[in-house]
């Protein structure tokens, strides 16, 4: 036998005995749900003992189409799901006007700032280049919806880079906003996981005004910084007015709930150029603190 190279695989692909169970014979053995391959019926899988076996696929799934596409780091954009495009503000405002809706309308249009500011912080994180092995670092990531998050996608794109959405399945109709990248547009069914997976790459995390959801996601991320669960990283909380006007962090301390050092998780900021610089201070300067101690 001259040829001596071993075959890569015994068994056939799953994908091949999945066409071969499609076009099986018929009997009503076959026709019943019982006879289905596992992977292959909806129904088993949707089970609610199979909760641990959904919690792995939900966990597994965006992790392999991560790492195939390279994408080593992120930056993660947290914030509202309302907060107007400013081009949309002057709708907005008459829409309201005469209504009891008509001071939140100006809140929220004077928020509409932070929309292009969340673009511009977009656009430049995304011109940070690729690393010897050819992986990308602060690839923008967001909630994949609209406002603040559909921003950040926007901004990755206006220079031509690839962006992260990680969408949530939501009792009212919740797509994608169309500047995520289709190959790299997810969605989840547990929360939870949605949140690790904001974070399992994370190497910066923009906190914008926001809501119920931005307050989970922006909070967890301080416990887990606070309790050492992950490395610290720059967390830049924009619109400081707004935040002190919603939550009392100075309370906290008064209160003694938390330590005044816990505050210095916090990076106030205003602007996208502010923000990119102290990312950038932040890790150089953990780099040269490492190679000092090497």
């Amino acid at each position: 036998m001259n040829d001596t190279r071993v075959p890569s695989r015994m068994f056939r692909r799953a994908d091949e005995d999945a066409e071969t169970a499609r076009h099986g014979t018929t009997t009503p053995q076959t026709e019943h749900p019982a006879y289905k391959l596992a992977f292959q019926d909806l129904d088993f899988l949707l089970r609610e003992d199979l909760r641990p076996v959904r919690f792995q696929l939900e966990l597994l799934k965006p992790q392999l189409l991560l790492d195939e596409a390279q994408i080593a780091s992120t930056f993660v954009m947290y914030g509202s799901a309302r907060i107007p495009e400013p081009d949309k503000v002057p709708e907005l405002l008459e829409l309201a006007k005469g209504t009891d809706r008509e001071a939140i309308a100006a809140r929220l249009a004077a928020k509409a700032r932070y929309y292009d500011v969340a673009r511009e912080l977009a656009r430049l994180a995304s011109g940070f280049p690729r690393d010897t092995d050819g992986n990308r670092h602060f690839v923008v990531c967001s909630g994949g919806g609209p406002s603040i998050m559909e921003a950040a996608n926007r901004g990755a794109g206006d220079v031509g880079a690839e962006s992260v959405g990680l969408n949530i399945v939501l009792p009212h109709e919740q797509a994608p906003n169309p500047y995520v990248t289709p190959s790299l547009s997810m969605q989840f069914h547990y929360f939870a996981l949605r949140k690790m997976h904001f974070l399992l790459r994370a190497r910066a995390v923009a906190v914008f005004p926001g809501g119920f959801g931005t307050f989970d996601e922006s909070f967890e991320l301080l416990t887990l910084i606070q309790t050492g669960k992950i490395e610290r990283m720059p967390v830049l909380f924009y619109g400081r007015e707004f935040w002190e006007r919603v939550v009392s962090f100075e309370a906290l301390c008064e209160e003694g709930v938390i330590n005044p050092a816990d505050l210095d998780l916090i990076t106030w900021c205003e602007t996208a150029e502010q923000g990119w610089r102290i990312v950038q201070d932040f890790w150089k300067a953990k780099e040269a603190a490492e190679g000092d101690a090497s």
